[in-house]
């Protein structure tokens, strides 16, 4: 499918010599086929989209909750170390505008 795809654009952009509007639209189906491989191809992204996962997969379902346990515990470290700062903050800026 692939080779398809590449053979295809290799046409478009040979009939860009005869129109320019062939360019274009070898460069929007270029685009589009690398647009589409980056969403599905390669497997699930780590980085982006759902953190949800596959729940079926229990290696998945594992991964997931390790990360928000993680994430969970690093909120829990952020808010305890910085509460007290926050508080003066606010209180700092109740007597300032009120």
């Amino acid at each position: 499918m692939f080779v398809l795809l590449l053979i295809l654009i290799a046409v478009l952009f040979g009939f860009g010599f005869l129109h320019p509007i062939w360019w274009v639209a070898a460069a929007v189906l270029a685009y589009g086929a690398t647009r589409h491989g980056r969403e599905r191809g390669g497997g699930r992204s780590r980085g982006g989209g759902s953190d949800l996962g596959d729940y079926r997969n229990p290696r998945d379902y594992r991964d997931y909750r390790e990360r928000r346990d993680r994430q969970d515990r690093w909120d829990r470290r952020y808010t305890r170390q910085n509460w007290a700062r926050r508080r003066r903050e606010d209180r700092r800026d109740h007597e300032h505008h009120g």
